[in-house]
């Protein structure tokens, strides 16, 4: 008896566009998770900076009380520490590239399965697979060659 591999061996092509399906679905859904974890991060450090940074803006509108004063410059240096940090963590960027990325696999996803449900069950050909496939690694290419990109960019300067 041999190992399981976890790869299916003899599948019909039917078989292999449902395969083919789930593991596009599951990009999809990567895709989604990671999208919406950098939406919310981007989301965050935006409305903290601007609240900070309108909090420190009126606070020191009132510069009779020396703790609100105080309160005021630690608002400044957050704002600060948190311009530095988007910068370097990209979300934003990252949220769109996950947005992308999903729009990808739904199109892939939704193509495939108007081949398989408009094509005869004997006439569902690897070919036709094997194209899909190929589009489902290019998202995948895509993804990873620009996350990368992204990665290596310098974080912008925020000495002006």
């Amino acid at each position: 008896m041999q190992p399981d591999s976890g790869l299916d061996i003899g599948l019909s092509p039917r078989e292999a566009a449902a395969l083919l399906l789930d593991k596009i679905r599951q990009g999809n859904g990567y895709a989604r998770g990671k999208k919406e974890r950098f939406g919310r991060s981007a989301s965050v450090t935006k409305v903290a900076t601007l609240v900070l940074s309108a909090a420190s803006t009126v606070i020191l509108g009132l510069q009779n009380l020396n703790a609100w004063a105080g309160l005021a410059l630690a608002c400044m240096a957050l704002v600060t520490l948190l311009g530095a940090v988007e910068p370097f963590f990209n979300w934003r960027s990252r949220w769109v590239l996950m947005e992308e990325a999903q729009y990808r696999f739904q199109r892939l996803a939704d193509d495939l399965e108007y081949l398989v449900a408009s094509t005869a069950a004997d006439e569902l050909t690897f070919d036709q697979l094997d194209e899909i496939f190929g589009r489902y690694q290019a998202i995948w290419d895509d993804l990873s060659r620009t996350w990368l990109e992204h990665r290596r960019e310098p974080a912008p300067s925020t000495n002006a």
